[in-house]
């Protein structure tokens, strides 16, 4: 692993490189951090993620709001003062537009690296990381071919950047992993981003885990080692498909 800045529009953005064992060009894939941003249990998607292949872009999605400590997930869960100042301070800067322009910048960024495979990328998120993996896919559909939301959030609610209203503009495949007990996608959000992505035709699976908003890392109180490996075999699934063809 490697850390790097990115410059983009509105400063530098912090950001971790992995690459496969040997030499390249490997395809790349973009990862969309979850809400508790950088620390080891989101570090190691990307370490695992280059193993199978892939050269991998993890970028800190809330550097405007200056550096901060590794958060723990069980703390800040635990404390409502931390929950208040992460919403605030962090949140508030990690919109879908300016994640969006930094994902030119991020884009741009693999398409300059002679070790990238040239042709379409993958992108991965977490939480608001899943969201926005899918808003990516419609915003840069010439770049992105396979799209994945694992336990993301606010995929089809009415807000005028929600996910489901970019669908007549996603060209990638996409796969999104929900949870049976998510109050930010429920069965009804889960309807009508089905009804939205199969209106526009894009090639797409969505599947209800029985697990827990955040099932995904160890760190999590709502951890569950099942349905985190459920999620690897689903991912790779989709971008052996997709990006090694």
């Amino acid at each position: 692993m490697s850390k790097m800045q990115i410059a983009t529009r509105d400063g530098s953005c912090p950001s971790y490189i992995y690459r496969p064992a040997g030499s390249g060009p490997w395809p790349a894939v973009l990862v969309y951090m979850d809400g508790l941003a950088i620390r080891p249990a989101m570090l190691q998607i990307g370490e695992r993620l280059a193993t199978h292949g892939y050269f991998v872009l993890l970028p800190d999605l809330f550097y405007r709001a200056g550096p901060y400590e590794p958060m723990d997930p069980k703390a800040v869960f635990a404390d409502p003062q931390r929950r208040k100042v992460l919403m605030e301070k962090y949140f508030a800067v990690a919109t879908s537009a300016n994640i969006m322009s930094d994902t030119r910048a991020f884009l741009d960024y693999l398409a300059a690296q002679r070790e990238v495979r040239p042709g379409g990328i993958g992108t991965t998120g977490y939480c608001m990381g899943g969201r926005m993996s899918l808003i990516a896919a419609g915003t840069y559909p010439q770049s992105i071919v396979a799209a994945a939301s694992y336990h993301g959030g606010n995929l089809a609610n009415d807000a005028p950047d929600s996910p489901h209203l970019l669908a007549p503009k996603m060209k990638a495949r996409v796969y999104v992993g929900g949870a049976i007990e998510d109050q930010s996608f429920p069965d009804d959000m889960k309807a009508r981003l089905e009804k939205a992505l199969t209106d526009a035709g894009v090639d797409h699976v969505i599947e209800t885990y029985p697990a827990r908003h955040g099932w995904v890392f160890p760190d999590f109180p709502v951890y569950d080692a099942a349905a985190s490996e459920r999620h690897w075999q689903t991912m790779l699934a989709l971008f052996e498909a997709k990006l090694k063809r």
